[in-house]
């Protein structure tokens, strides 16, 4: 039967026993890890979030009484001892933190008991993620997640201590708002007191921290709650958390500043790394011409090569075809693995099409300087020379081109190269490459709207010196944009921002938008515009990613406490659910069944 805490204080955390509290009588708490009884003593591991404490029950110290309620402790029961630390009389754990101190029990209380566990309260658990997920209260338990815990809540604490010495002032805004077209998908709430109409939960502060900055705030920032309803990733989930900034009268210099100071002291006081000031930057033409990504991983080599010059007027028709149709043939170096079997080298062929490809050319080089590829019957000795010369490719090389529009060529080599660097183990976890990703297109052509699109938002400056081109070669117009890329992850992105009335209105134009349209949407921000308006810029970090990084996890869900899963749904309460038909007459929803095939 459970006992209560009547008179009882807790004076350490496990792990804050030391030896510096030999001698001292001590109360701890917290779960059962694991029991062994030799008969006359009986050890008790006793975990807590800080960590583990060996509890000794020997009966003359702790009474029959206690020594009986030893003898009954199992996994998981939650219980409270006082006791004496000692050094301990066995060996030694140097893999604990407590290792060389044990507490001899005197008396012991048991809060609480446990059923067993579906899955062992263990680190690394080899426990099915589905099974943890849906016990999440006990999988939250295990140490390596609890350590990630601490971590976020501490780089959250971090994050306020560099921003409030920096001037900023931390400031809500609101969770329930309103839908705007561009971007992900809203979550959408509807409204009681004003039915058929819905409120969203946004996807970022953006609008209002930019009508905090018309409101002379100067600086804000807020670790916000943020919403998107699209498809998961491993980085991804529906509902996460920003590390969000606004900053005035400030240009793109000004914001890398302050962030480059802020990753250095965070990452130093978090993990200890310390990060090299500048951080560099690369342009995003740069990256993708370079690595096929505007989020590159500098921790290996493997760049792209752009060799459409040298096989221009050779006779491959794969080659002169996408070159013909104003696409390009590039191609990539995996250095030593010229004897990768064909069945691997088909595998890869089939990952390239996942991404876009139809097929993937490759070219081996032999130890001996000849050739073994799939396309050297329609090219010469000399071509291939000057290919294999551009390539910088060397006996032992495997070649590996992709030929088709730009766009389908970075997105194929890009993953291309992630994939060959992580069979070839060429990422060092240990290793941090920070890069500054700037000079993102403004505006990207989307097949699927027949238009052009914002890459970031609406509210993005464009480059001075390209604004005169947003009529006539709108896709070539750069954006006053930058993404902070840390290990090929994007750890946070920016921008400047609009501030002048004339080019907001000719942006949203050239999205599409009628001036009535644009009114409709984002009246009030356009409206605030008319009152006096600071340059402002801004930039957000994906807090859950930047913690992911940091623990070195795989999935963002190792740090989100209760995580959702692919399809969005949380399998520890069941949620999104059904609600009783009351409540949606209230809101004047109903709900319609979707016909399916065959139905009348």
């Amino acid at each position: 039967m459970a006992e209560s805490m009547k008179g009882l204080h807790r004076t350490h955390r496990c792990t804050e026993v030391s030896n510096s509290n030999i001698g001292q009588q001590v109360t701890v708490m917290g779960w059962v890890q694991k029991r062994r009884n030799l008969g006359s003593l009986i050890f008790i591991d006793l975990r807590d979030r800080s960590g583990l404490l060996q509890i000794v029950f020997d009966e003359p110290k702790v009474g029959s009484e206690g020594f009986a309620k030893a003898e009954a402790l199992r996994s998981e029961f939650v219980i409270a001892v006082t006791g004496t630390v000692e050094k301990r009389s066995a060996a030694v754990n140097e893999n604990l933190k407590t290792g060389d101190i044990e507490v001899i029990a005197e008396s012991i209380r048991i809060l609480s008991e446990s059923e067993t566990p579906p899955f062992p309260i263990e680190e690394n658990s080899q426990t099915k993620e589905d099974m943890r997920l849906r016990y999440r209260y006990l999988d939250l338990r295990r140490p390596d997640i609890q350590r990630n815990m601490m971590m976020k809540s501490k780089v959250a604490m971090l994050l306020r201590n560099f921003m409030e010495q920096e001037g900023f002032l931390e400031i809500e805004t609101p969770i329930l708002t309103k839908s705007t077209p561009e971007g992900a998908r809203d979550y959408l709430v509807p409204s009681r007191v004003h039915p058929g109409t819905f409120y969203a939960l946004p996807q970022s502060p953006q609008l209002f921290k930019q009508l905090l900055m018309c409101s002379g705030y100067d600086r804000y920032f807020q670790i916000a709650r943020c919403f998107r309803d699209e498809d998961l990733r491993a980085d991804r989930q529906p509902e996460f958390t920003q590390a969000d900034m606004e900053l005035s009268f400030v240009d793109v210099d000004d914001v890398i500043d302050v962030n480059e100071r802020l990753l250095q002291y965070v990452f130093k006081e978090a993990i200890g790394i310390e990060i090299a000031l500048p951080i560099p930057r690369m342009s995003w033409q740069e990256a993708m011409d370079r690595y096929g990504s505007d989020k590159p991983d500098t921790r290996f080599g493997m760049e792209l090569a752009d060799v459409s010059e040298v096989v221009k007027g050779c006779g491959f028709g794969v080659f002169t075809t996408a070159l013909d149709q104003g696409g390009s043939v590039r191609g990539i170096n995996a250095k030593g693995q010229g004897a990768m079997p064909r069945k691997k080298i088909d595998k890869l062929v089939e990952f390239a099409k996942g991404y876009g490809a139809k097929g993937l050319a490759y070219l081996a080089v032999n130890e001996d300087g000849s050739y073994k590829s799939s396309f050297a019957k329609f090219m010469t000795e000399e071509e291939l020379k000057s290919l294999v010369e551009k390539m910088q490719g060397e006996p032992g090389d495997l070649l590996l081109f992709a030929a088709d529009k730009n766009k389908i060529v970075w997105d194929v080599l890009g993953a291309l190269r992630l994939e060959l660097a992580r069979e070839l183990g060429l990422m060092d976890k240990n290793q941090y490459n920070f890069l500054w990703v700037t000079e993102f297109p403004l505006l990207e052509w989307s097949e699927e709207e027949n238009r052009f699109m914002a890459m970031h938002h609406p509210f993005t400056m464009p480059m001075e010196e390209d604004w005169d081109k947003i009529d006539s070669d709108p896709g070539a117009v750069r954006a006053k944009a930058y993404d902070i890329v840390l290990n090929g992850t994007e750890l946070g992105g920016g921008s400047v921002r609009i501030h002048q009335n004339d080019i907001q209105e000719k942006m949203l134009e050239a999205l599409g938008f009628t001036k009535e349209r644009a009114y409709e949407q984002f009246g009030f921000l356009l409206d605030a515009f008319k009152y006096g308006v600071p340059p402002h810029a801004g930039l957000a970090y994906g807090l859950d990613r930047m913690v992911m990084l940091m623990m070195q996890c795989d999935s963002i869900r190792d740090v989100i406490a209760f995580p959702k899963v692919k399809d969005a749904s949380c399998l520890m309460t069941a949620a999104p659910g059904a609600v009783e038909e009351k409540q949606l007459e209230e809101l004047a929803l109903a709900i319609t069944k979707e016909e399916t095939a065959g139905e009348e």
